[in-house]
């Protein structure tokens, strides 16, 4: 079976991993351009926010179980983060700015089952393709030899207050 589309070329942007998903890696996609037309509306993006990291440090594992219930993460226990890093996806449609820096507080005091071990989620890792389809328009994808990573434009909170892209 053949079906032929007219696409936008920004609407493509992930089309594939959802095609691929839906019919269990059956399809095959082939794309060309056409002709360009004027712009006919917007392409629907992803409704929740996201999860963006207050302080640079390492992750703890402490801190990342306790914030597990505002979202999924997409940094693993030890990995360096740097302020204004998106660290995960929220639940609601809001960006969180959140600390997964703290580590607990040591003190003599102990009471029973407070100490139980920390139920981490495995993090979600993105390739080139899934970070450009997943970006908000105020966030970047940073690449570098050793990491991809999902940044905001502006880093500090204030800023990013302070020139809300719409």
């Amino acid at each position: 079976m053949v079906c032929e589309f007219l696409i936008p070329s920004r609407g493509i942007i992930g089309l594939r991993n959802q095609l691929l998903t839906a019919t269990a890696g059956e399809a095959i996609m082939a794309h060309r351009f056409l002709e360009y037309q004027p712009m006919k509306g917007d392409v629907p993006q992803r409704q929740n926010g996201s999860l963006v990291s207050m302080e640079n440090g390492k992750a703890i594992p402490y801190s990342i179980d306790k914030l597990q219930e505002r979202g999924r993460f997409f940094v693993d226990p030890g990995e360096d983060i740097y302020e204004g890093q998106v660290i995960g996806e929220n639940t609601r449609g809001d960006d969180m700015t959140i600390n997964i820096t703290k580590t607990k507080k040591l003190s003599n005091v102990r009471s029973s089952g407070a100490d139980d071990k920390a139920k981490i989620v495995p993090a979600i890792k993105f390739s080139l393709e899934e970070a450009l389809e997943y970006i908000q328009k105020d966030e970047y994808v940073e690449v570098t030899p050793k990491h991809l990573r999902l940044r905001k434009v502006f880093l500090k909170e204030v800023d990013r207050k302070r020139n809300k892209i719409s």
